[in-house]
């Protein structure tokens, strides 16, 4: 059996799932008519960026499973333009997010990035900046690129994610999907693997 391996752009306010949303809310099926493939992970309703889908039961649960902390990329667009200092708390770890303690996490300023256009807007006040942030985290607790921003005093705008692992956006357009290259599927496979083999537990020896 072959399987399917997947590469989707989630728009904005479409469900991470194939079953129905509810009061008109769009979902996957909406986008991607091939059978019995279920998302890696979820992104949030109102996050855009990519998703990976696969038919691959193993590797779903493998590459699902928070202890594995494969890492995710996100680009944001926050109110006002944070300072160097301002982000050490993400980069240091141990913001307090709803009794949990964050990981330590890349982040760093961003030039305004070329994308399309968000269906719709986000909100303009005149009176307050915006800028852009790049965040690579290790641990997928929900929500979370939008508590540690909103916690270091920058609100999240939009929230676009553009990298799962080697795997990337590029310029796949929203509600578009693609299969894996072979080159991309290679590294997927061996990264999943790799990331098992660091977590077994090596038996205890007799002595």
């Amino acid at each position: 059996m072959a399987y399917r391996y997947l590469l989707f752009h989630k728009p904005f306010n479409v469900l991470s799932q194939f079953s129905d949303g509810g009061a008109d809310k769009r979902t996957l099926k909406q986008f991607i008519d091939v059978p019995a493939v279920y998302p890696v992970g979820r992104l949030d309703y109102d996050s855009e960026g990519l998703m990976l889908l696969t038919d691959d039961g193993p590797t779903q649960h493998r590459l699902s499973d928070p202890k594995f902390g494969h890492p995710r990329t996100y680009w944001t667009q926050v109110e006002r333009i944070p300072t160097e200092s301002d982000l050490d708390p993400i980069r240091q770890g141990g913001l307090s997010i709803q009794n949990y303690q964050t990981r330590p996490a890349q982040v760093d300023r961003l030039a305004t990035p070329d994308l399309p256009p968000r269906d719709p807007p986000i909100r303009f006040r005149k009176s307050v900046p915006t800028s852009w942030l790049t965040l690579t985290l290790t641990e997928g607790r929900n929500r979370q690129v939008r508590r540690m921003t909103a916690a270091i005093g920058f609100p999240t705008l939009r929230l676009i994610r553009v990298a799962i692992g080697s795997l990337e956006l590029g310029d796949l357009a929203p509600g578009t999907w693609r299969d894996l290259t072979p080159t991309e599927l290679q590294q997927l496979l061996e990264t999943g693997r790799n990331r098992v083999n660091r977590h077994r537990v090596k038996p205890l020896r007799r002595h």
